[in-house]
């Protein structure tokens, strides 16, 4: 569990300077709709490290489940805010990398769809 939090704090860390980065050094580099999609990948990252803070120390949670979750998650942060930033600082060409955006969002999805899942049982169990 405590693993998944350093991997969380770091993500955070990451998205905090990304964002500045991109507010401040980035506005004269890239255009309007590219700054945009780079901030776009900062705000989905920075909403996935406060849903993997709650997921690692809600008591509600078995291990396993935080686990799941944040692998889940994790690999959805990676893929989907990573290829992004890549394709916004880098000369890699959405051309070469065009499916793995949209595979970090099923990694994202697939995580909130855990949850739902999770909680529906909990429910059930009442």
């Amino acid at each position: 569990m405590f693993k998944n939090l350093v991997i969380t704090c770091f993500l955070g860390l990451v998205a905090v300077i990304l964002g500045a980065f991109g507010a401040h050094a980035l506005k004269e580099i890239l255009s309007s709709a590219q700054l945009l999609s780079f901030e776009t990948a900062v705000r989905y990252q920075m909403y996935h490290v406060i849903v993997l803070l709650f997921v690692n120390t809600y008591d509600g949670f078995s291990t396993t489940q935080k686990n799941k979750i944040s692998s889940l998650f994790f690999a959805g942060v990676f893929l989907f805010s990573g290829s992004i930033y890549l394709l916004q600082l880098t000369r890699i060409t959405a051309k070469s990398i065009w499916f793995i955006t949209p595979l970090g969002g099923l990694f994202l999805i697939a995580g909130w769809s855990l949850l739902i899942v999770i909680f529906l049982n909990k429910l059930r169990k009442k």
